[in-house]
């Protein structure tokens, strides 16, 4: 009877252990899946700003060309080429083709402002003194974006290779995210000041 009485008590103790057991690799999965997720929901946000800011820049530009024409007419080169940049920018729709797409922006805006330096009249204009502000301050804005998008980005990357939890992250379908790197010839913002 007492040989029935210990068999039954190692039975319900190996039971709980065993429920125990499954309970924290349940609640560790679930726990670690949500955390993929909230990570992975902040790196969408913070690309989401990114391209509000690029937005916010592509919107400035048919302004800003405008007041150029008006001033320097025969730069229709100059001209297509921000226009078409602009389009490509617009159309761009993961980090690896925003960060592409602004690199040839930036180039073409840096093509635009040196052209610009050719028209002191232009240079004094206030519409044109407007925008080159506004342009400046979204240049800072989209850098900004782009570190935390990368920040975010980078915390979420780790936990998808930090083990157990890349285990998990395969699991689960979730990838290593790109970062937002800029492009090699467009390290440093459009020049914007003419003083």
């Amino acid at each position: 009877m007492q040989e029935a009485k210990h068999k039954n008590r190692a039975l319900i103790t190996w039971f709980a252990i065993f429920f125990v057991g499954i309970f924290v690799v349940v609640g560790y999965t679930v726990s670690t899946r949500n955390g993929f997720v909230s990570a992975k929901t902040n790196v969408d946000k913070s690309l989401a700003d990114i391209g509000v800011q690029l937005q916010r820049r592509s919107d400035l530009i048919p302004s800003l060309v405008n007041t150029v024409k008006g001033y320097a007419k025969h730069e229709e080169s100059v001209f297509s080429a921000v226009t078409a940049a602009r389009e490509r920018m617009m159309g761009a729709k993961t980090p690896e083709e925003m960060s592409a797409a602004d690199g040839e922006l930036t180039r073409s805006l840096g093509r635009l402002f040196a052209v610009a330096e050719n028209y002191p009249e232009l240079k004094a204009n206030e519409s044109f003194l407007s925008l080159q502000d506004e342009i400046a301050g979204t240049e800072n804005r989209i850098a900004v974006s782009r570190r935390e998008f990368n920040e975010q980005a980078t915390r979420f990357n780790t936990m998808v290779n930090l083990f157990p939890k890349n285990l998990l992250a395969k699991m689960f379908g979730f990838k290593e995210i790109a970062l937002f790197n800029a492009d090699e010839n467009a390290k440093t913002v459009p020049v914007v000041n003419f003083d």
